[in-house]
């Protein structure tokens, strides 16, 4: 039997143990209220994960490719950039993939002898990792400058209400 094909028979048990590992990332009251709503309008953030952890499973098993797995970690790790995790707990989701494949499937890999398929998929989901941090990076990026613009407004505003901004004639001022 090929790793594939094993992870294919137990792709529910994998992507539920996967989601409810990521859903634990979150405070006790904020990971009840992500288990018990379904619905994607009273819950976008747990729908979210539910959504895009099937998508990614997907792309493990396909082979990951950049340009089709960093749409579905956008989705999840946009919400993850702007809470209050650092960069190893944003991106800590995508390791515990690992863990679960080996404990949902570790003793049938064990004996049918597919160690090495094995660390070619973990290779790979190291990849997804990568990619994970590289959209985490834009995401925080995005972040920043969102901030770094509303700081300048904010200042050019009470310059200007202070009568403290002289503005030049023919010189527009400045929209951030």
């Amino acid at each position: 039997m090929k790793l594939k094909t094993l992870l294919a028979k137990h792709k529910s048990a994998i992507v539920k143990q996967w989601i409810n590992s990521i859903v634990e990332t979150y405070p006790s009251e904020t990971a009840k209220f992500l288990k018990s709503k379904k619905d994607q309008f009273s819950n976008p953030v747990g729908h979210t994960i539910m959504a895009e952890t099937n998508n990614l499973f997907e792309q493990v098993m396909e082979g990951i490719d950049r340009e089709k797995v960093t749409p579905f970690l956008d989705r999840l790790i946009r919400v993850r950039a702007i809470q209050d995790f650092t960069p190893s707990q944003a991106l800590s989701f995508v390791f515990s993939l690992k863990y679960v494949i080996r404990r949902v499937v570790g003793s049938e890999i064990d004996t049918e002898a597919l160690d090495q398929e094995l660390v070619d998929l973990e290779a790979s989901i190291d990849y997804m990792a990568l990619v994970a941090f590289d959209v985490f990076m834009g995401c925080r990026e995005q972040l920043y400058d969102l901030k770094v613009k509303e700081i300048h407004s904010n200042a050019y505003s009470l310059l200007r209400r202070a009568k403290i901004l002289v503005e030049q004639p023919g010189e527009e001022p400045e929209n951030a």
